[in-house]
C-alpha cells in the first residue's frame, strides 16, 4: 500500500499555521466533507491512501486518512521537473470528498502532530544531504586526480585543492552536527529548532559542495556520465522542501531571540 502525506499548502516552503491551512473538513451526521487542494505531494498520483490535514468547523487542524478512490479525490501529476525526476510528485485535489467519522485521527487536533512529522522528516534530511555531499567529494577526488592539464593532474592546482578542502571540511562539520543531533534525539532532548539548524546547514553546504564539484568536473560536470549534476539538481529541491533555507533561518532566529519574524 502506498501513502501520500499532504501536510502543507499552498506549497512546501512554509511552516503550517492555522491561517495558512485552507483545506477544510465540515462535519456531517456520518463523517466529514473535505474540500481543498495541496501541491507538491510525493506519491500522490500512485497512492492508495492520503494523510490529509484540514481545519474542522472550529478552526482546529485535524488529521484524516483519505481513500484515494473516493469520489471527488484526484491527484494530477506534476510534469516537467528538472529535479528529483525519479520521485513521483503531484497534487491532491479534494472536491466534496466524503470521509467516514473513523477516518479522523483519534488523537486531539492541533498543529503539534503535523509539525511533529515535519521535525522527524527534517532530521532525516540533515543526514541524507551529507550522502550527496560525500558523493560530490568522492567523485571530485577521483576526477581531479586523473584529469590532467599541462602534464599534471588538476588535483595539483591550488584552486582545486581549496575546493576539495572546502568539501571535506563541510562534510566533516555536517557529520558532527548530525551525530550530535542524533545523540540528543536518543536522549529525548532534541527540539525542532536544533533540527532546523541542522537541516538548514547541511542541505545548503551539500548544495554548494555539489556546485563546487560541478566546477571541478568542468564541462563533464553537466553530463550524466558523472553524478555531480544529478546531485546538484536534486539538492535544489531538498533546499526547498520540508521548509526552505529562509524559513529555517527564521525558526532558529525565533528560538534564539524569542521574537517571531515568521508572521
Amino acid at each position: 500500500m502506498v501513502f501520500a502525506f499532504a501536510t502543507t499548502e499552498p506549497d512546501a516552503s512554509s511552516d503550517l499555521s492555522v491561517d495558512a491551512m485552507k483545506t477544510t473538513a465540515e462535519e456531517t451526521s456520518d463523517g466529514f466533507v473535505v474540500n481543498g487542494r495541496k501541491r507538491w505531494i510525493t506519491n500522490s498520483p500512485v497512492a492508495d491512501v492520503a494523510v490529509v490535514w484540514a481545519k474542522d468547523d472550529d478552526d482546529v487542524i485535524q488529521g484524516f486518512t483519505v481513500d484515494t478512490e473516493l469520489k471527488g479525490f484526484s491527484a494530477p501529476v506534476t510534469h516537467s521537473k528538472a529535479s528529483l525526476r525519479a520521485s513521483i510528485t503531484g497534487e491532491i485535489v479534494l472536491e466534496d470528498v466524503r470521509v467516514p467519522a473513523e477516518a479522523r485521527f483519534p488523537v486531539a487536533g492541533g498543529l503539534k502532530y503535523p509539525l511533529g512529522c515535519l521535525t522527524q522528516a527534517r532530521y532525516g534530511i540533515a543526514w541524507g544531504a551529507l550522502g550527496s555531499l560525500e558523493t560530490s567529494l568522492t567523485a571530485s577526488l577521483e576526477y581531479t586526480k586523473t584529469r590532467e592539464t599541462f602534464g599534471r593532474p588538476i588535483a595539483a592546482r591550488q584552486l582545486v585543492q581549496q575546493k576539495l578542502t572546502t568539501l571535506a571540511t563541510q562534510h566533516s562539520l555536517g557529520l558532527l552536527m548530525a551525530r550530535r543531533l542524533g545523540q540528543l534525539k536518543d536522549a529525548g532532548e532534541m527540539n525542532y529548532a536544533q533540527v532546523s539548524m541542522a537541516k538548514r546547514n547541511n542541505v545548503r553546504v551539500a548544495l554548494e559542495g555539489a556546485r563546487l564539484a560541478r566546477e571541478m568536473h568542468g564541462g563533464n560536470g553537466i553530463t550524466t556520465e558523472y553524478p555531480v549534476i544529478r546531485h546538484m539538481l536534486n539538492l535544489e529541491t531538498v533546499d526547498t522542501y520540508e521548509g526552505t533555507h529562509d524559513i529555517h533561518t527564521l525558526i532558529v532566529g525565533r528560538d534564539l531571540t524569542g521574537e517571531n519574524a515568521l508572521g
